[in-house]
């Protein structure tokens, strides 16, 4: 299947645009990590405590900034999470305020807080409860095991009940028990035991994630290292498989594309998880098969092209794998686009990533990394020239001293 038949688009001649293109990309997007201080790195990587919270209702920021404040906890962070109507907050508890034996209590506190603005007993709050939890305090009300119910139907009912709890549009959290009734098998009975034992609060704890200072720090260099040893295993490949000019221009178009990728995701105010790194070593594979793709095709055509200058050859090799990358480029594109639109909030850093990644590294295969290894060799071409010039003055100096001589004599 081909997009493109026999085009004959001059690449090179419009590299210095590509390098205009290229730098202001990379300035807009270093420019934002100075602004902001650096990239915003998730839980994985700063450390902290990271509570998921959903409210029955639009929760007021201010208030539970105040109640935060209160516990302590000043410098915690409140992000929306996913659709504005889904009302889920992100609070985030940074080291800056926690020690590493704190994490846990820091993740208390917050609860606290949350209990003192929108209310809640000091019963368990039966949105968070799983369904172990509901199942043995059913098992332990007797007046349910007097009702000829066995642990095992106890058991379903409990099951039955999360299920429905979970399901949307309740999506985790009810509002009150009455609602249970829609679920086959509750009596009233069934009501009033989980009423001695649980609450029913007006929000609920989705997850809770606890990083320690030592654990994220480390997670941090691992990160970096993998990232790097990528880079230099390919520049070692590459360089071995062709030539050294060309691994160098690999790594320095995918030094291009990650802090192109990064620059978007500071500017776009996401934050770098291990996920997110996922999904750079995942544009970094992507972006050195492409362009492993078109130094092939160039190394083939030298062989083939044995009269025509380097430029030519490149232009003819990119053109040559143009339906190609179209063709792969395309599909992926629209493989991360659609997970990007439709994967939800857990999935946002790994697919923004890499729709920026697709469009990045196809990119700069074909207009950063051949310019690269044209211009070196156009540079080798000029010195030899230039080399053999000078020998030929030399020649043709000791050629003329010669004659005079031999006519003197």
């Amino acid at each position: 299947m081909e997009f493109f038949r026999n085009p004959t688009i001059d690449w090179i001649s419009k590299k210095w645009y590509f390098i205009a293109v290229s730098l202001f990309l990379s300035t807009v997007g270093i420019v934002s990590l100075i602004v902001r201080e650096g990239p915003r790195y998730g839980i994985d990587f700063r450390g902290g405590t990271q509570v998921h919270v959903k409210f029955r209702e639009a929760p007021s920021l201010d208030k539970l900034r105040t109640a935060l404040d209160s516990q302590g906890l000043g410098n915690s962070t409140l992000q929306r999470y996913g659709p504005e109507s889904n009302h889920e907050i992100l609070i985030g508890l940074d080291l800056v305020v926690t020690k590493e034996e704190d994490l846990d209590a820091g993740r208390v506190m917050i609860v606290n807080a949350l209990r003192q603005v929108f209310g809640g007993s000091q019963k368990t709050n039966w949105n968070e409860a799983s369904v172990q939890e509901t199942a043995e305090q059913l098992l332990a009300n007797e007046s349910l095991r007097s009702s000829g119910l066995s642990a095992e139907q106890l058991q379903d009912l409990a099951r039955r009940l999360t299920e429905f709890r979970d399901s949307p549009p309740r999506s985790g959290l009810i509002s009150s028990f009455e609602e249970l009734r829609q679920v086959e098998g509750v009596t009233p009975a069934v009501l009033q035991a989980l009423e001695d034992h649980f609450s029913v609060a007006s929000f609920t704890v989705r997850n809770v994630e606890i990083v320690g200072p030592k654990v994220g720090a480390a997670l941090r260099r691992q990160a970096l290292n993998a990232t790097l040893l990528g880079m230099a295993a390919m520049l070692v490949y590459i360089a071995f498989r062709f030539e050294w000019i060309y691994g160098v221009a690999a790594v320095l178009a995918l030094l291009h594309d990650v802090v192109i990728a990064v620059g978007f995701l500071s500017l776009a105010n996401l934050e770098i998880s291990l996920t997110v790194i996922a999904a750079l070593l995942t544009l970094i594979g992507f972006s050195v098969n492409d362009t492993i793709v078109i130094f092939d095709r160039i190394r083939e055509n030298v062989k083939l092209m044995r009269r025509a200058s380097i430029t030519e050859i490149t232009n003819r090799s990119i053109n040559q794998t143009l339906s190609r990358t179209a063709l792969t480029s395309g599909l992926t594109f629209l493989t991360v686009l659609a997970l990007f639109l439709f994967g939800g909030e857990v999935l946002r850093g790994f697919s923004f990533t890499l729709v920026v990644g697709i469009i990045v590294g196809t990119y700069s295969s074909i207009a950063i990394a051949s310019p690269i290894v044209v211009s070196w060799q156009e540079y080798n071409n000029r010195d030899r020239q230039g080399a053999v010039a000078i020998l030929d003055r030399e020649a043709g100096k000791r050629n003329r001293a010669k004659l005079s001589a031999g006519v003197k004599a």
